[in-house]
C-alpha cells in the first residue's frame, strides 16, 4: 500500500488525547482553554495535511508513514485513509475546531474541553479504519462520551442509554453472525446490523434517543455527537459492502420516511433545539437514502449530501448555540425580533439552513441533484418524495427564521453583538459552503470515485459483475460532474 509523506493519521489521532491531558491537568480554566483550542487547531492542520498529501498521491488508499501504532499492534497497519475517509478527517476535524473555538467563556465549565478533545480523538480514529471489529469497538467507546456528560450534569440518561445498549449489542451480535455466515449472506442474517444501523442513525421508530440527547446535553456537545454521522460511516464500512440489494432497498424506504416525518416535525416546532434535531434528523436521513439507492449518482449524491449536510448544519447549530449563549433556550412560540441585535447571526442563520436543503449557489445543491437525479433513475416515487422532504424542510427553515429574528423589537441592557470567535466559526463554514457551491467539481470528483470504490467492494462480495463507463473526456469537459451520465449492467458471474 502507498505511504504517505508524514505520518499525517497517527499526528492527528495523537495530538487530541496529548491536548486532553494537559487541558485536564491545568488548573487555571483560562490557560486550559487556550491549551484545548490550539491542539484543535493543530489537529485541523494535520487532518487536512493527510488529506492533502492523499490528494498530491492519486492513490485509492494510503497509509501512514512510521507505522508506529502498526508496530505496537504487531504489525498490522489499521489507519488508513481512502477515497472515503479523505475529505471527512478535516471536515471532522474543522467542526470540533470552530465547536470549541465559538464557545464562550460563560460555557466553558459546562462544555468540558478536554473530553471533547478525546471525542475528537475517537472520531477521527474511527474514520481511519477499515477492519469491521475496529470500527465496531469505537462506535461502541464513542456512544459513552455523550454519557459521562449527561451524568456530570445531573440529566437523565436512561432514553439514551437503552438506546445505545441496542446499538451496541446489535451491532456485535450482527457482525459475529456475519463472520460466522463465512461469505453466505442472507437478508435475515444481516438484520442486527440492520437494526443497529437504524438506531445509531436515529431513524423512525429509534430516533427518540436523539431528541432526548438535544433536549439535556449542551448543545455542543449533542452537536459535535451528530453532525459527522457516525451511523452512515457504520452503514458504509459494515452494511453496504455485504447486505443483499432487497435489504438496503428496504433501509432506504425507512430513512426515506425519516426524512418526510423529520421535515414534519421541524415545521411544527416551538423550541428551537427541537427543530435543530428534526431538521438534522431529516437531512441525515437523505445520506442513507443516497447509500441505500445502490447505482453511481445516487450514492455519489448521497455521499455529497454528508458533505454539505456537516458543513451546512453545523453552522446552523453553531449560529443557534451563539443565540443560546445570549438569550438561554431559545422559544419559537412568538417573535423574538433579534435580527437589529445580531444581523450576521440572521445572514448565517438564512444561509447555512438554505444550504442544507440544496438552495442554488451552495454546496448542497450540487448533492441533492445528484441524489435526486439517482432516485428518481432508480425509483421515480423516492425521487419525488426527497423533493417533498426538502421543500418542506425548506418552509420549516424560514419559519423558524422569522420567528426568531423578525417580528416586535427585542429590548435588552446587554449588547447582543457576534463575537469574534463566534463570527470566525459561522464565516468559516459559511464561506465553505459557497466555495463548495461555485467550484464542486474537485468534491464531487472525489465522491465519484468513493462511490466506485464501495460499488466495486460489493461486487467483490456479492460476486456481481458491474461495469461502469464514464463520459468521454470531451463530453465530460462540457458538463458539471453532476450531470454525467453513467451506465450501469448487471450479471451474475459464472
Amino acid at each position: 500500500m502507498t505511504e504517505l509523506h508524514l505520518p499525517w493519521l497517527e499526528l492527528a489521532l495523537l495530538s487530541p488525547l496529548c491536548g486532553a491531558v494537559i487541558a485536564a491537568r491545568l488548573k487555571d480554566w483560562h490557560l486550559a482553554r487556550k491549551a484545548s483550542l490550539f491542539f484543535f487547531g493543530l489537529t485541523l492542520a494535520f487532518a487536512t495535511g493527510a488529506w492533502l498529501d492523499f490528494q498530491f498521491l492519486g492513490v485509492l488508499a494510503a497509509d501512514d508513514r512510521g507505522h508506529l501504532l502498526s508496530r505496537l499492534l504487531g504489525g498490522h497497519e489499521v489507519l488508513v485513509i481512502d477515497q472515503l475517509s479523505a475529505p471527512l478527517l478535516p471536515l471532522v476535524a474543522l467542526l470540533y475546531f470552530l465547536t470549541a473555538s465559538a464557545t464562550v467563556r460563560t460555557k466553558v465549565r459546562r462544555f468540558s474541553l478536554p473530553l471533547s478533545l478525546v471525542s475528537e480523538s475517537l472520531m477521527l480514529t474511527m474514520y481511519s479504519l477499515r477492519i469491521p471489529w475496529a470500527v465496531i469497538a469505537l462506535l461502541a467507546i464513542g456512544t459513552l462520551v455523550p454519557y459521562f456528560e449527561l451524568r456530570a450534569r445531573g440529566k437523565p440518561t436512561r432514553i439514551y442509554c437503552l438506546h445505545m445498549l441496542l446499538f451496541v449489542v446489535l451491532l456485535v451480535g450482527g457482525q459475529v453472525l456475519v463472520d460466522r455466515a463465512q461469505g453466505d449472506i442472507t437478508p435475515w442474517l444481516v438484520l442486527p446490523l440492520v437494526l443497529a444501523v437504524l438506531v445509531r442513525n436515529g431513524i423512525v421508530p429509534f430516533h427518540l434517543w436523539m431528541a432526548d440527547l438535544f433536549e439535556h446535553a449542551t448543545f455542543g456537545s449533542a452537536l459535535l455527537f451528530v453532525t459527522p454521522m457516525a451511523g452512515a460511516y457504520a452503514a458504509i464500512r459494515l452494511l453496504v459492502p455485504i447486505a443483499p440489494t432487497e435489504v438496503l432497498q428496504y433501509v432506504g424506504l425507512l430513512a426515506l420516511a425519516t426524512a418526510f416525518y423529520g421535515a414534519g416535525m421541524a415545521l411544527i416546532q416551538r423550541e428551537a433545539r427541537r427543530f435543530f434535531c428534526y431538521l438534522f434528523l431529516s437531512n441525515a436521513a437523505l445520506v442513507l437514502v443516497g447509500l441505500d439507492v445502490v447505482s453511481p449518482n445516487g450514492m455519489t449524491g448521497g455521499l455529497c449530501v454528508w458533505l454539505s449536510v456537516g458543513l451546512s448544519l453545523g453552522g446552523l447549530g453553531l449560529t443557534l448555540r451563539a443565540l443560546e449563549a445570549r438569550r438561554g433556550k431559545l422559544s419559537m412560540r412568538e417573535f423574538q425580533g433579534l435580527y437589529e441585535h445580531t444581523p450576521n447571526l440572521a445572514i448565517c442563520f438564512g444561509l447555512t439552513g438554505l444550504a442544507s436543503v440544496g438552495f442554488p449557489g451552495t454546496f448542497g445543491f450540487i448533492g441533492g441533484e445528484l441524489l435526486v437525479e439517482g432516485a428518481v433513475d432508480a425509483y421515480p416515487l423516492v425521487g419525488i418524495t426527497v423533493v417533498l422532504a426538502a421543500a418542506i424542510n425548506g418552509i420549516a427553515i424560514v419559519q423558524a427564521f422569522f420567528r426568531l429574528f423578525a417580528g416586535g423589537q427585542y429590548r435588552s441592557s446587554v449588547s447582543l453583538n457576534i463575537r469574534r470567535r463566534e463570527r470566525f466559526a459561522v464565516l468559516t463554514l459559511a464561506g465553505l459552503i459557497l466555495l463548495g457551491g461555485f467550484i464542486p467539481q474537485p468534491i464531487v470528483e472525489s465522491r465519484s470515485r468513493a462511490a466506485e470504490e464501495l460499488l466495486e467492494q460489493r461486487q467483490h462480495q456479492l460476486g456481481e459483475e458491474r461495469t461502469f463507463a464514464r463520459p468521454a473526456p470531451a463530453e465530460a469537459a462540457e458538463n458539471v460532474p453532476a450531470r454525467w451520465v453513467w451506465r450501469w449492467r448487471s450479471a451474475k458471474s459464472n
